[in-house]
């Protein structure tokens, strides 16, 4: 979560009129939402608003004439896992959020040791280069998160691949230790029991802040740092009305039907956006959130790569942008939101919803007055349009109605840079920027980027597109943000490693995964279902290796030999290149038909110079990913479900109580560790190795 500079913030009143400005300023530099890698060696009226424009088009351009030439010798990658904080009371039996983010971070940056050998908490302290430095731990949106990561970027060595799973287990063994005895780090999506009328802080507040304005989460529960609650703030200010999120229940036997949250105060009138609720924000048959803490109080796990020039970052952010909604099912990890049973598996639509701040005009739900646009998405969402300039990439494939601003497309341009990539920067800037510093406004933008970034790293879209940040080594980046974080550590290890194994594959055998981008959307929709990655099909390419002329083959070719990418000659017609498939059959292939990515992945591990001791440790991983998609593993959604459903304490109602939710915490805690609980853990990890 970067961007975290001090300053004045404008309310949004004042903002909205500084927008064009910062729009403008925005195009000449580039920094990300990440680049805390910059540090860590992460992975790396109205006249004023046009004036803001043109500072986000200076940036932005200075950036793509300086850096677009800019070539890497190797990939490198990192990872984000990011935890929520809880605290213990043993006498209750309350697993609760702590807000202690500050202190633990604190505690982390005054480590002297750590801080020598290169880790801590950049944000608090000077930078300190070391040849394997440890981790690094960052703030978060939530007071109740922490953000780690390695303390430096991973190549594709071997050796690093398999320092993945070591490394998560030493950041988190790092951040326990600077806890409170009864705190734990705990790697799931959303707190059970966010927003429930009992107590699940601590401290303790009552939901009455004017930031939020939210009945159920209070704005002490928000990092203190002024961006975030200025984020929340400007966001409901901007919309005209809170945020409205509404996951449908799943409906047990003795769910009340219709359910009507009852969590809800249809009384409450501390501010004017308590009328949302009497004006129907609250849909039956589903549990209702309000605020923007449900959804970036989420913890995720994220990828970052840098590739080896602008053309190697464009092709993969294009290429695993149709994987973003296969891993999000996959990874399937949030069945239970506010203390209820929610009848989806995971976290993507409440955090597309909780940064929702799109006008009335803008939903389309009033003709365009005061609005520049009608935008069909959030700005947390699937991504809308591919940027490749590769020749396989049809038109046909980006066909939604882009919503984009003509006039910085024209300028990027007029100013040397393609259309496909002008045309993707100019739709992430029909946004306005939410949070504005008046002290960066009359400053020169010259060899910065937080006017870009502060439009590019609030468009959280599934697949983050990231020019090199202005001034540093760092190269241009794809970030793959869809999947949810696991409960232990080997499993995000194991979805951390299938994924950047996948990008090796893609290059070096010139996959194409290429489908039409409406195909995409509906694939995000289709994620959410509970228990999708078993009961559900989604649009995938049929395939993956176009046929090769003639004159490429050779009596040598090994079978499976992956062909070179077609022309636009031999295409077909679209609808016969892609179809439906389950997960299971896009992960473990289907026979005589489809290879799989699992298959896939081991055909080229038995091309490559590799060990047998690290082949057989890479095999661990595809095989959790290839038993997860088959069935014979769990996800955690599915897993946490059954646990609820299983409880003694369970009512059978949909609910889960303060009881449930203990022992459950207690028991991810155990997992976390890397112990393993006869019983519970074989569904979801597998036999334990003797």
């Amino acid at each position: 979560m970067g961007l975290l500079a001090l300053g004045t913030p404008l309310e949004w009143k004042d903002a909205k009129q500084r927008a064009d400005q910062v729009r403008n300023l925005g195009i000449q530099a580039s920094s990300s939402t990440c680049d805390i890698f910059l540090c860590t060696h992460k992975i790396f009226g109205h006249h004023r608003q046009r004036d803001f424009t043109l500072k986000y088009q200076a940036q932005l351009l200075e950036i793509w004439n300086k850096y677009r030439g800019n070539e890497r010798d190797v990939l490198l990658w990192g990872d984000e896992v990011e935890y929520l904080v809880i605290s213990y009371d043993e006498e209750t039996k309350n697993a609760r959020l702590s807000l202690r983010q500050a202190e633990i971070l604190h505690a982390l940056a005054e480590d002297q040791k750590l801080r020598e050998e290169g880790g801590g908490v950049p944000e608090l302290q000077d930078c300190v280069n070391q040849p394997e430095p440890l981790p690094t731990f960052h703030p978060e949106f939530g007071r109740f998160m922490l953000e780690a990561t390695p303390g430096a970027p991973f190549s594709l060595s071997w050796k690093d691949l398999l320092s993945v799973e070591p490394n998560m287990k030493l950041r988190r063994e790092i951040a326990k230790q600077h806890m409170a005895p009864n705190e734990t780090p705990i790697t799931l999506p959303s707190f059970p029991r966010l927003g429930t009328k009992g107590v699940f802080t601590h401290p303790h507040y009552p939901a009455t802040g004017s930031k939020s304005r939210s009945q159920f989460i209070p704005d002490e529960a928000i990092n203190p740092h002024i961006r975030f609650p200025t984020l929340a703030a400007n966001i409901r200010s901007r919309r005209g009305s809170k945020v409205a999120m509404n996951m449908p229940v799943f409906y047990d036997e003795k769910t009340p039907r219709p359910f009507n949250d009852p969590t809800v105060d249809y009384d409450r009138r501390l501010f004017p956006e308590d009328d949302d609720v009497r004006n129907g924000a609250v849909k039956e048959g589903h549990i209702y959130m309000d605020a923007m803490g449900f959804g970036m109080g989420c913890c995720c796990l994220q990828i970052t790569f840098q590739a080896k020039n602008i053309v190697e970052a464009r092709t993969l952010y294009d290429q695993l942008c149709p994987l973003g909604p296969i891993m999000l099912a996959l990874t399937a990890n949030t069945p239970i939101f506010k203390g209820f049973l929610a009848d989806v598996d995971v976290r993507w639509n409440v955090i597309s919803g909780a940064v929702d701040d799109r006008t009335e005009e803008e939903r389309g739900l009033k003709p365009l007055k005061n609005s520049r646009f009608k935008i069909p998405k959030s700005r947390y969402d699937s991504v809308s349009t591919y940027l490749s300039e590769d020749p396989r990439l049809r038109p046909e494939y980006n066909d939604l109605d882009l919503v984009i601003d003509e006039d910085i497309k024209k300028r990027l341009m007029d100013n040397g840079m393609d259309e496909l990539l002008s045309t993707h920067f100019s739709h992430l800037f029909i946004r306005d920027p939410l949070v504005i510093f008046q002290e960066t406004l009359d400053e020169s933008p010259t060899g910065k980027a937080d006017h870009f970034e502060n439009i590019q790293s609030t468009n959280w879209q599934h697949m983050r597109f990231k020019p090199p940040p202005p001034g540093g080594n760092i190269g241009w980046r794809v970030e793959f943000r869809s999947m949810e974080i696991q409960l232990t550590d080997e499993e995000n290890a194991a979805f951390a490693i299938f994924t950047v194994l996948l990008t090796r594959v893609i290059l070096s055998y010139g996959l194409n995964f290429y489908i039409p981008m409406s195909k995409v959307d509906e694939n995000m929709s289709t994620a959410h279902h509970r228990n999708a990655v078993l009961a559900d099909k989604f649009w995938f390419r049929k395939n993956l290796f176009p046929p090769r002329s003639q004159t490429h083959k050779t009596n040598n070719s090994p079978p499976g030999t992956p062909s070179r990418p077609g022309t636009p000659a031999s295409f077909g017609a679209v609808e016969d290149e892609y179809r439906l498939m389950t997960i299971n059959e896009i992960m473990n292939g289907i026979p005589n038909e489809f290879i799989g990515l699992v298959p896939l992945i081991e055909s080229y591990l038995n091309t490559v110079n590799i060990d047998v001791i690290t082949r057989c440790e890479l095999a661990r991983y595809l095989a959790l990913v290839s038993k997860r998609a088959s069935g014979e593993l769990q996800t955690g959604a599915t897993w946490i479900r059954e646990f609820v459903r299983s409880h003694p304490g369970y009512k059978k109602d949909s609910v889960v109580s303060e009881e449930i939710n203990y022992d459950l915490m207690k028991i991810l805690e155990t997992l976390g560790r890397g112990e393993r609980i006869k019983g519970l853990s074989e569904k979801l990890l597998g036999q334990d190795n003797p």
